[in-house]
């Protein structure tokens, strides 16, 4: 006899509850695919504010800090006004803008006297070289061929794509000469090859409900304003008044004229048949009900909600750092894993075109924007009971009790894992003294209070160390360091230094923060 085989799914049941049975009201309930064309996604745009939010939050975020340039003061001029005059800064805001909304974009950047549908021949980039760039949207850019060797580095990408639109009718372009970028990754090959040509899916696709469903419930309570008071008036007889033409004339023009006499200062005039009485409508629960739906919408998207509508966050004692530094790292992804590898060709053509060559050491620091700057506002609030602490600093002399936390404060700045880039050389300094050693570096005269707290050429400031052994204060006292006062509880000291030696005590594997001695209040 055949073996018989019965197939059992592995999944929770209860027939008393009718839980994932045939009964199940739930087990009618399954996922579709809502394809929306670019022109619908372009009306959500236009015309939702929670839908342009979405779209253009992180594209702001993920650029408006740009990029610090590394390299000699001239050169950093030079690539920077190159930048300008191509206007960079702007044109990948929009790529991405475009990609989070469309699902792809592209930036186009022409190099004079090259065929731009051959590889790009980044050697022979020469000054003045990079004429422009241009952002192109998805529907003018047709992707060529789809790379289906999975053993191919260019795997699931066109071998080339089709400019419409241009002159010429259609341009192919090199893969190379672009700046590909992609919104929500589709991770079905199929699809990647298929149907999306190497593109991906709008940020609105997965978020399309939420903002759908905000929308109609801020809609449906908007409308419930008109019906927040009725007046009821009570007419005997009405039926029949309507029934004949004549009277209801009288009536409509009856009642018309008691509404304009009707008023907070005015008196209403009615037969004494007749009752007049209102219907109120209480808001009490719409506003949370409509809160939640936002919320849905912010969580959809992954901002905060504290960004999203750039209000304070609620409950007590909250900050919504937390939230912040979440969404802050999740930019900082998009500006590691999208916007450098798409602007890698660019930026080489930009340096070459900006100084007639490759100079060694020129790069940019951070991704758009020192790390440490993203991390300081928590930096400022973790400071806040040192510089407390210090006031009690007068004549030299410091109350030791009040340095019992140090310690607890040091670990905190070296767990803290908000704290980006903290055991970085100058991470380790705070602003005040970052910008002295700047100064001091170009040249630059110091402010009247920057002046002020120089004596002999030395800053007075605070030193978080890892611990106060005698070796370890011999490496201060090696660069020049004059202490001013120890505690004997804590890991900090306080004492005078060379500006010029801050960036070396910075670089010390013992040192953990400095900042600026505050001055007694």
């Amino acid at each position: 006899m055949d073996n018989v085989y019965q197939l059992v799914s592995d999944s929770f049941k209860n027939f008393i509850a009718n839980l994932n049975t045939g009964r199940d009201k739930q087990a009618g309930g399954g996922y579709s695919l809502l394809t929306l064309t670019d022109q619908q996604w372009s009306d959500i745009y236009r015309t939702s504010w929670m839908g342009r939010k979405v779209v253009d939050i992180p594209a702001q975020d993920a650029t408006r800090k740009w990029r610090e340039w590394r390299a000699e003061k001239d050169q950093i001029e030079a690539i920077e006004n190159e930048e300008k005059r191509i206007l960079l800064p702007q044109k990948v805001k929009l790529a991405i803008q475009q990609a989070r909304l469309y699902g792809g974009s592209g930036i186009y950047f022409s190099i004079e006297g090259q065929d731009p549908s051959t590889p790009l021949e980044i050697e022979t980039v020469k000054q003045g070289q990079l004429s422009f760039a241009t952002v192109i949207s998805r529907d003018m850019l047709t992707p060529g061929d789809i790379d289906l060797d999975p053993i191919s580095p260019t795997y699931g990408k066109p071998l080339w794509y089709d400019i419409t639109g241009s002159k010429e009718g259609v341009t192919k372009i090199d893969p190379s000469r672009l700046a590909i970028f992609i919104g929500n990754e589709v991770l079905t090959p199929e699809e990647v090859t298929g149907r999306h040509q190497g593109w991906g899916d709008s940020v609105l696709q997965s978020s399309y409900e939420a903002v759908r469903n905000a929308d109609a419930t801020a809609a449906n309570i908007a409308s419930l304003v008109y019906e927040a008071k009725v007046d009821v008036l009570q007419i005997p007889d009405l039926n029949t008044i309507m029934a004949n033409d004549r009277q209801k004339g009288m009536l409509q023009e009856r009642v018309i004229l008691s509404g304009q006499l009707k008023g907070n200062n005015g008196m209403l005039v009615i037969d004494g048949e007749e009752t007049y009485s209102q219907k109120t409508f209480h808001f009490a629960g719409l506003p949370e009900i409509n809160m939640q739906a936002i919320q849905a919408v912010a969580g959809a998207a992954d901002i905060p909600m504290t960004r999203f509508l750039g209000q304070s966050p609620g409950g007590f004692d909250s900050t919504g750092d937390s939230d912040l530094k979440n969404y802050y790292d999740a930019v900082a992804s998009i500006q590691t894993l999208q916007l450098t590898p798409a602007l890698n060709g660019i930026d080489e053509a930009l340096i070459r075109s900006a100084l007639g060559n490759r100079p060694d050491g020129v790069s940019y620091e951070g991704i758009f924007g020192r790390d440490d700057q993203r991390a300081g506002g928590f930096r400022s609030r973790a400071m806040k009971p040192a510089a407390k602490m210090s006031q009690r600093l007068l004549g030299g002399i410091v109350a030791q009790e009040a340095y019992s936390s140090a310690p607890v404060m040091a670990d905190r700045l070296e767990e803290d894992s908000s704290m980006i880039g903290l055991n970085e050389t100058l991470s380790k300094l705070d602003a005040p003294l970052l910008a002295m050693v700047d100064k001091k570096k170009e040249g630059k005269d110091f402010s009247s209070d920057e002046s002020a707290r120089l004596l002999d050429g030395k800053v007075m400031v605070q030193v978080w160390l890892a611990d106060t052994k005698e070796e370890t204060l011999s490496q201060l006292k090696e660069l020049g360091f004059k202490f001013v006062a120890q505690p004997k509880s804590g890991h900090l000291v306080i004492g005078y230094i060379p500006v010029e030696q801050l960036e070396a005590l910075a670089k010390l594997s013992i040192v953990r923060y400095v900042t600026l001695q505050p001055t007694a209040a």
